[in-house]
């Protein structure tokens, strides 16, 4: 017991360092020297101002968790210039760079003196030049690395082979010459495709299809058709391996011994790490962990009321959530609960006010329904405010921690067509998420089960409104959670929430990375693309086809028979448009509806039509990209 105390004593010694060490007005300082690096920042960064925490949710792309800055996301900015990596690496909580799409150019900034990112995002730029082969060696916490769309040269370094976390390496769009190495990580994106390289594909990388490899004129072997004359892909990757050896393997002998303390301190470090969250498990197990229950309060009605468990203790993790809201908790009346050991809501976003689960277990609630995520429910507060909290039990993959991060990112968002989540609790067994409640409902409840006053007021210029407002929060979606697999995934109309001015928000977006795989496939709509269903694979493709449905939903009025798990029920849309228009009678395709309203607009609504058949094409390589698909839809006219 006494060794535990004294380990304890040390680990939060050695936090109390780490979290003094951060000195938020020198971070301050150091992005302004960053800002001052960048040749036309003032007007577009100009958010970032001296006597104001980067952190106060006003910067312009930088990202924190805890008060601590975790991301800087730049994207689209057209940001040019240098960037100052000095002042980046003063940055000690910095874990993500994004500079996707702006007007760097020059050789790779020397972002190999960061050590602890994990994420390098530069991909739509002009940088140029060959990267040194041993740029990415003490890289080492690299995850995923975005080079793709710009102009770099030489060969691929193959110092990235020593990256054991790397999952994502795209490198597409560039000049790249000579042979590829011999990747073995267990990569879940990569792409090399559209580059110079020759020889034969390594065979750690044959399981990729020939999209990944496409564009190359002198690459051979598997997964391409063109047989390699002889050689194999084991002797290019040494006669590379040997070359980049001969580069970087005499290193001055002082770096050597820098190198061995720096390995000693680590293992220091982990040790009393590993000690601490020894003692957090004990400590947790000591907690009785109740599962989140609903209560039927009339068998005749349905309303509900959410019970959640009074635990002995409050833990941690349910402390630091409770300090994170701050002082409006307790003007809300969160602290009575709290004092009862009551795990409470985090917000995330308080543009709505503030509330905790006191205030939703004393609220009215009505169920809404049962979807493949979990059950959602209507909260009626004393406060005049109206939530809706999905009770989500398939998001067991991830830790605390990540998805944590994963909310307050969530809960930063600001964009007129996008459903801000306002507040999360989080167990292991079940998270809650509450967002705000929509009387409108759905754009799938309105379109197909409500035949009153709503359904009547979906003339042609509201429908266009709501077609554009999904094409919108798209757009920022995907510069948002641009390097995401499925930046929505679950895009269907029962997803698209619609205002009382008719303002569509996307719902249920960015859940891909949180949900357990098995029910992902059960239950996210990206699943049910030909994309899945014929090759079981997915690309960002599978939100464009996901965005056709809606739009042939939204012209033709028929309930979509792509939403029945079965596919029995409703209209097979997809195929239905397709016959129409190999027979052009693309007019018989619109709803009566819409006809009889806007007679002289039939060749707009039938432009958007095609829109939603390009993007519905079941080959994905035949298929519309979204940015394509956005641009189509915005050229739509009343």
């Amino acid at each position: 017991m006494a060794a535990a105390s004294v380990l304890l004593l040390i680990s939060l010694s050695f936090l109390f360092l780490i979290s003094s060490a951060a000195q938020p007005q020198s971070e301050t300082q150091s992005l302004l020297k960053l800002k001052q690096s960048f040749t036309n920042s003032d007007k577009i960064l100009s958010s970032w101002i001296p006597n104001v925490s980067p952190c106060s949710g006003t910067w312009v792309g930088v990202i924190c968790f805890s008060n601590i800055i975790t991301g800087l996301h730049l994207t689209d900015l057209s940001l040019s210039g240098t960037i100052d990596v000095d002042a980046i690496a003063e940055i000690r909580g910095l874990r993500t760079l994004n500079f996707i799409n702006n007007s760097f150019s020059g050789p790779i900034p020397q972002f190999n003196k960061l050590g602890t990112i994990k994420s390098l995002l530069l991909q739509q730029n002009q940088f140029t030049g060959p990267i040194p082969q041993d740029f990415f060696t003490k890289l080492s916490s690299l995850k995923k690395v975005w080079l793709s769309g710009n102009k770099f040269s030489g060969n691929i370094p193959v110092s990235l082979t020593e990256l054991d976390l790397l999952k994502e390496l795209h490198l597409e769009g560039n000049q790249f010459s000579g042979q590829l190495p011999d990747l073995k990580q267990d990569f879940k994106s990569f792409d090399v495709s559209n580059n110079q390289l020759e020889g034969p594909i390594p065979e750690s990388l044959a399981k990729f299809s020939a999209v990944s490899f496409a564009g190359n004129a002198g690459l051979c072997g598997k997964p391409l058709e063109k047989q390699c004359d002889g050689s194999s892909s084991s002797s290019s990757s040494s006669t590379t391996s040997s070359s980049y050896l001969d580069s970087v393997t005499y290193a001055p002998t002082e770096n050597g011994a820098s190198g061995l303390a720096s390995k000693v301190m680590v293992l220091m470090l982990l040790a009393v790490l590993a000690a601490v969250i020894l003692l957090f498990l004990k400590s947790r197990q000591r907690r009785r962990d109740d599962d989140f229950s609903v209560v039927s309060r009339d068998s005749s009605v349905d309303e509900v009321q959410v019970r959640v468990p009074i635990s002995r203790a409050s833990s941690a993790s349910e402390r630091v959530g409770r300090r994170n809201v701050g002082e409006s908790t307790k003007r809300s009346g969160m602290g009575a609960g709290n004092r009862n050991g009551i795990g409470d809501l985090v917000m995330v976003n308080d543009e709505k006010g503030t509330f905790g689960l006191q205030d939703l277990m004393k609220a009215a609630a009505e169920v809404l329904g049962n979807g493949g995520l979990g059950s959602a429910y209507k909260a009626a507060m004393s406060s005049g405010l109206s939530v809706v909290v999905k009770r989500m039990r398939e998001m067991n993959k991830i830790g605390k921690d990540v998805f944590d991060a994963e909310m307050r990112q969530f809960g930063r968002i600001r964009h007129p067509n996008i459903l801000t989540p306002l507040a999360y609790h989080y167990r292991r067994e079940e998270k809650l998420f509450v967002t705000e409640y929509m009387p409108k409902g759905s754009l799938l409840y309105v379109l197909h089960g409500d035949r009153g006053t709503s359904h009547a007021d979906l003339t042609w210029p509201i429908r266009l409104k709501i077609a554009k407002g999904i094409a919108r929060g798209l757009s920022f979606l995907y510069s948002e959670f641009s390097t995401y697999d499925l930046p929505h995934g679950n895009l269907k109309s029962s997803n698209v929430l619609l205002t009382n001015e008719y303002e569509p928000l996307l719902g249920d977006f960015a859940f891909q990375p949180l949900i357990n795989p098995s029910t992902a496939v059960q239950s996210m709509f990206a699943y049910k693309t030909p994309d899945y269903i014929q090759n079981q694979k997915l690309s960002q493709k599978a939100d464009v086809y996901c965005l056709g449905i809606i739009i042939l939903e939204i012209i033709t009025g028929k309930f979509p028979s792509q939403y029945h798990s079965n596919g029995k029920g409703g209209t097979d849309v997809v195929q239905w448009v397709l016959t129409a228009i190999s027979e052009r009678r693309e007019a018989e395709l619109i709803d009566p509806e819409l006809k009889d309203n806007a007679s002289n607009s039939i060749n707009n609504m039938l432009q958007l039509l095609l829109i939603g058949a390009a993007c519905t094409e079941s080959n994905p390589e035949q298929r519309v990209h979204m940015k394509e698909a956005i641009r189509r839809i915005e050229e739509v006219q009343l």
